[in-house]
């Protein structure tokens, strides 16, 4: 079977990730990975933010918890040593989808690396907040951004589960 259909088929969204932290080249080549995904007109207009940091990956969590209404216990990158969050510039009439292709690139980039990844959301909100705006400051991102997802980032502390059977009745053909 072809790789990419194959990477495709088999990738699972991880909740329970080890601790251990990924490597700079392998988070580089996930990275590569979403900045190659298409864009409406080739606009690229998706920011990549990688968070490897500790205390500020925990700071993001925190700031997710809440907005998610979880109990302060709760982890809603499930212990993931890595995230990347994906943000797209709104005024560009594609920002969502744009931004939907890179978490999706960089899912199975980190798959076909034997690491695993989820996405996770309520980055919009994030960067509705006084707490994303001032992220942005401080990586001097201007403009007016989008927090599209995350994507939590690490190596599975479980088997990845089985695919669910597929839904019928869900493609068409004109011929």
């Amino acid at each position: 079977m072809n790789e990419i259909v194959k990477a495709i088929l088999e990738r699972r969204s991880v909740r329970k990730f080890k601790p251990d932290a990924v490597s700079e080249e392998d988070i580089n080549t996930v990275i590569e990975a979403g900045l190659y995904a298409a864009s409406g007109r080739d606009f690229q207009g998706v920011k990549i933010i990688a968070v490897t940091d500790k205390k500020l990956r925990n700071e993001i969590s925190e700031e997710n918890r809440k907005i998610g209404g979880w109990a302060e216990d709760f982890d809603p990158f499930y212990g993931a040593p890595a995230v990347l969050i994906v943000i797209a510039d709104k005024s560009r009439p594609t920002y969502l989808y744009d931004g939907s292709l890179v978490i999706g690139n960089l899912m199975l980039a980190a798959h076909s690396l034997g690491l695993g990844s989820c996405w996770i959301h309520r980055a919009k909100e994030e960067f509705e907040s006084e707490f994303g705006k001032e992220l942005l400051k401080r990586l001097d991102i201007e403009g007016e951004w989008e927090g599209i997802g995350h994507c939590a980032l690490g190596y599975a502390d479980a088997e990845l589960s089985e695919a669910t059977e597929r839904k019928p009745d869900r493609v068409y053909y004109i011929k």
